[in-house]
């Protein structure tokens, strides 16, 4: 009976309930489990029947990436330079270039083309004022009769031959390299060109996307409504989303439209590229240097053809790489920016179109309405330029 007792007593003790653990700073009391208390999850622990509830700690949220273009009111935090990347008041130069192609490009058109070009236009200058004076009536009352002069004529034919192959052979080598083909770790974006606005996707980075409005000017806009400041850029190039784009990193910018001709350009950037429905045309450049800089569609597409500003805010890598994150895309891996693109950029039209190129010109944001897709041009204030048209965060 003895032995009876000691093993009943052992396993009762055996069935005891781990002691409850005790959070610190929580106000528990830890209790010692009672002998021969039932094991959890038995019948006598349960009678009911139900299963316990499982204890599950809530796993905190991933903290969201903040945009680090713009400052915590929501205002941007780059704002633009007088001079650099937008039109200057009274110059008569090329605007600063801030790629290599831009510099080259500039370069070539300061110290080759304009000497050749003056030089040109004060000897025609000359030989019209020495043929007036040297040749008139009065001077010359008895007019030469020589109809040929072998040194003049193989002059005035080498010499613009020469003029010409000095001109031709930096202009092919600079138009060569404008569209040289882009290198493999290339940042692709796409631009489509759209009555009267811009849209652009990330294709490398899961698919951000970016709808650009130009914003209006405060007497233009109802109250409460976003509208253009200093700080946003020079009027008619403000935009209410500008693109981002990393600094020191080839670009590879394809351009496309859904209605009529368009063209990307940035004259900071040396950049022009035809927006043709149905095609994809491409280019590539790489930017020296952080900054904001501006452009416009240069291709007459329409009533509003002025109001389709271009913002580009080249920022360093790893700012652009936390944009990306912050508008929800993905960073690929180290082999895969190695590696070619294999996003597929399929032309509006094509039998597998992306969102932006589908028809209807939707916007990023799922649900925002359509934009100007079957609204006739007219001189009034359209959606696709306004600031409340639901287009991207131009209300935010």
């Amino acid at each position: 009976m003895l032995v009876l007792a000691a093993a009943a007593a052992l396993a009762g003790g055996a069935h005891a309930a781990a002691p409850k653990a005790v959070t610190p700073g929580s106000g528990e009391v830890a209790t010692a489990p009672q002998a021969g208390a039932p094991p959890p999850g038995s019948a006598a622990a349960n009678p009911t029947g139900q299963a316990a509830p499982a204890a599950t700690a809530d796993a905190p949220a991933p903290a969201a990436v903040q945009d680090p273009t713009l400052n915590s009111d929501g205002s941007p935090r780059m704002i633009a330079v007088p001079h650099v990347g937008q039109p200057s008041d009274r110059a008569v130069d090329l605007q600063a270039q801030f790629t290599p192609n831009g510099q080259e490009a500039k370069a070539f058109h300061n110290h080759i083309l304009m000497p050749v070009i003056v030089a040109i236009s004060l000897l025609v200058l000359f030989l019209l004022a020495y043929v007036v004076i040297r040749f008139r009536e009065k001077a010359n009352p008895v007019p030469s009769k020589t109809s040929h002069n072998t040194a003049i004529e193989i002059i005035w034919t080498a010499a613009p031959v020469l003029i010409l192959a000095a001109i031709a052979v930096p202009s092919i080598g600079l138009l060569a390299r404008q569209f040289k083909p882009a290198p493999d770790n290339a940042v692709t974006i796409k631009a489509i060109g759209n009555q009267w606005f811009w849209s652009y996707e990330y294709p490398d980075y899961g698919g951000v996307s970016v709808t650009a409005n130009m914003l209006k000017e405060r007497n233009e806009v109802a109250a409460g409504q976003r509208y253009r400041t200093d700080a946003d850029g020079p009027r008619l190039l403000a935009v209410d989303n500008r693109i981002v784009l990393p600094v020191g990193v080839p670009i590879r910018l394809i351009t496309t439209a859904t209605d009529v001709i368009h063209s990307w350009a940035i004259p900071a950037f040396w950049v022009k590229l035809d927006a043709v429905p149905g095609r994809l045309n491409e280019t590539s450049f790489t930017i020296d240097k952080p900054g904001l800089y501006f452009g416009q569609c240069s291709e007459l597409c329409g009533a509003r053809h002025a109001y389709m500003p271009i913002a580009v805010e080249a920022v360093p890598v790893a700012q652009f790489n936390q944009w990306i994150q912050a508008k929800g895309g993905t960073l690929p891996g180290a082999a895969e920016a190695a590696a070619p693109s294999n996003a597929v950029i399929p032309q509006p039209g094509a039998d597998t179109a992306d969102a932006t190129s589908a028809a209807g010109n939707t916007a990023s944001d799922a649900g925002t309405p359509v934009v100007n897709a079957t609204e006739a041009a007219s001189p009034s204030t359209q959606r696709a330029t306004g600031n409340g048209g639901g287009v991207g965060n131009v209300d935010q």
